[in-house]
């Protein structure tokens, strides 16, 4: 090992006290997660698990206070996948997901929504959802009224992929029923919206920096794919991080 590099040991111990997992640390469960960027929690209760892993005197009921006063939300981010997340941080960081959310859908329902006009489907179920939270089952027997020639489940899919909802509660709150996953419109659930950053190159290097100052270093494959949702590489926004602050 030479004086300017860290031994597998010492980079092991550095990012498990990054990801607050090699003691536990004083720490809000707020501040953790915004601290962490997001926490899986495609299973509605694993977030709690994963914060008592990390947090010094963690009980369930500051997390459920977080999602009932709406300062986090559980919501598809990263990989179309359900992460608990700070709300500002959901703000900032949705935008920069869309395109690879609108590739994904193209590559997994597109074969099923020829003919359909995606600005309407997306502009309809946000109409729904921005009155009343539906299962996807809901939201796509509603959809194929006006589109009954295609397939529910991809209608439902496709408005998943296109808008920034909210799985709103009581789902992923402790000790509550847990079972309907229903979504509401981001915009409506938060009174902000989240569709459009005024500032997407600042929030890509906050992305970065908050990525790497949690669970840095970046690994190649990670840099490239930041690269793809983002159009900015992880060098060109540690770069220009380092620059500003």
């Amino acid at each position: 090992m030479t004086p300017d590099r860290l031994s597998l040991r010492a980079l092991n111990r550095a990012a498990l006290h990054r990801q607050l997992l090699l003691d536990r640390a004083p720490m809000t469960a707020g501040d953790a997660v915004r601290h962490l960027a997001s926490l899986q929690a495609q299973a509605p209760l694993a977030p709690y698990v994963g914060l008592w892993t990390r947090l010094a005197g963690f009980r369930h009921e500051a997390l459920k206070d977080l999602l009932t006063e709406r300062a986090v939300l559980r919501a598809h981010l990263m990989r179309n996948t359900v992460h608990l997340v700070d709300a500002a941080d959901y703000v900032r960081f949705r935008p920069l997901y869309q395109p690879l959310l609108a590739r994904h859908l193209a590559g997994n329902f597109g074969k099923n929504l020829v003919g359909v006009d995606l600005a309407e489907l997306a502009a309809a179920a946000a109409t729904m959802l921005s009155q009343t939270p539906l299962t996807r089952a809901e939201l796509g027997a509603r959809l194929a009224a006006r589109w009954p020639d295609h397939d529910p489940a991809s209608l439902a899919y496709a408005a998943s992929h296109l808008l920034p909802l909210v799985q709103v509660p009581p789902r992923g709150l402790w000790g509550e029923p847990n079972q309907r996953a229903a979504f509401f419109l981001a915009s409506a659930w938060l009174d902000r919206n989240p569709s459009a950053s005024p500032d997407p190159a600042g929030a890509a290097e906050q992305l970065v920096l908050r990525y790497l100052a949690a669970y840095g270093p970046a690994a190649r494959c990670w840099s490239t794919a930041h690269g793809r949702a983002t159009g900015r590489s992880v060098r060109e926004a540690w770069r220009s991080g380092r620059s500003s602050g």
